[in-house]
């Protein structure tokens, strides 16, 4: 069909493969974030109205303008990423979850206390997490909200561990009192589901303190965001939001490039909307900044799975890891490090 060069053009990365051998890049391959040990092959051009998957080496047969595009775009896909504390040269990288909440959806109570808290640090780090998150509201569907003030009591003590213990830590919190209380603990990410919308005085606190960020996409609160979210095209207005949130963040002098972008799986979103965003979850690479992805026990496993459910869900867990990483996901939010790492690391010596 005829291109339109009046439409919205994107461009997402695919045919990704894994290689052990970091001989020369050919010319029909390109390294994601700079990483000679993962390339891809091919491109999916889409619009709203239409999808169309290319070799690179076709691109050069497009339309002059549509060519300057796509090449913008392949430098940020290709470009080596640099944020605070992390490396990207052996990817995916393990984000641990840490809830101090009485009531997540999975592992709710488990870990109030401050000895079993520091337990579970010590085995998600030795299981190889790099990032460990920790949170104390539960942002489960259909959670209520809790004041700020108990949400600290329940995270304070086992702040202190942080500066004892080594990983990055980040904190998964929609308020601005939380965030700025934690920097002194040492707190290197802020991991806020809301995206900043949830309280205002979010996005002042990330400019004065400069503090390295994820931006997570939600639809609604964790109380109403699976009451039948609608979208026009779910992949490509969460681009669109991303994109918007980017530009308006820099427009209001935050300039730094520590910055990650998490679609939100399971948050605001139906079965079909899930597995079309991991299924076409490299999109998000064109946007030039890591992707962090969160799969673990949620929900879109059970309504795939039916009677094959269970309650820590490892199985689909894993298969969804795995199905990431082969997009080129860099950073995976789990439950079960070892498992997740252990997968990975028998798929990539099956595979290299």
């Amino acid at each position: 069909s005829p291109l339109n060069l009046m439409e919205k053009y994107y461009t997402r990365a695919c045919n990704f493969f894994y290689t052990s051998k970091s001989g020369k890049i050919k010319k029909n391959h390109l390294p994601l974030n700079g990483n000679s040990g993962i390339k891809f092959r091919s491109i999916e051009l889409l619009t709203r109205k239409s999808e169309k998957i290319i070799n690179l080496d076709e691109i050069k047969k497009l339309p002059f303008r549509l060519q300057n595009k796509i090449k913008k775009d392949l430098k940020n896909i290709s470009k080596k990423k640099k944020f605070k504390g992390l490396k990207f040269n052996n990817t995916p990288i393990m984000m641990g979850i840490l809830n101090l909440t009485p009531d997540s959806f999975s592992d709710g109570g488990k870990f109030i206390k401050f000895k079993s808290a520091e337990r579970q640090i010590n085995n998600l780090i030795n299981s190889g997490a790099n990032i460990i998150d920790i949170g104390g509201e539960s942002t489960r569907p259909g959670a209520k909200e809790i004041p700020a003030s108990d949400e600290w009591k329940r995270i304070s003590k086992k702040l202190r561990l942080i500066k004892k213990k080594k990983a990055i830590f980040s904190l998964d919190t929609r308020k601005s009192q939380v965030m700025e209380k934690s920097l002194k603990y040492g707190i290197k990410i802020i991991n806020d589901v809301s995206g900043f919308e949830y309280d205002k005085k979010t996005i002042n606190f990330l400019k004065k303190s400069k503090v390295p960020f994820v931006i997570h996409h939600m639809k609604g609160s964790p109380k109403t965001m699976q009451n039948s979210p609608k979208y026009k095209n779910v992949l490509l207005d969460i681009y669109d939001y991303f994109e918007a949130k980017i530009k308006y963040l820099r427009s209001i002098g935050i300039k730094h490039n520590n910055i990650i972008l998490d679609p939100g799986i399971g948050f605001g979103k139906n079965l079909k909307h899930n597995i079309t965003l991991i299924n076409k979850i490299s999109i998000f690479h064109t946007l030039g900044f890591p992707i962090l992805l969160g799969l673990s026990r949620k929900r879109f496993i059970k309504d795939i799975s039916n009677e094959n459910d269970s309650k820590e869900r490892i199985g689909g867990t894993v298969s969804s890891c795995i199905f990431s990483m082969l997009q080129g996901v860099q950073i995976l939010r789990v439950h079960d490090v070892n498992e997740v790492n252990q997968s990975i690391k028998v798929y990539k010596k099956l595979n290299f």
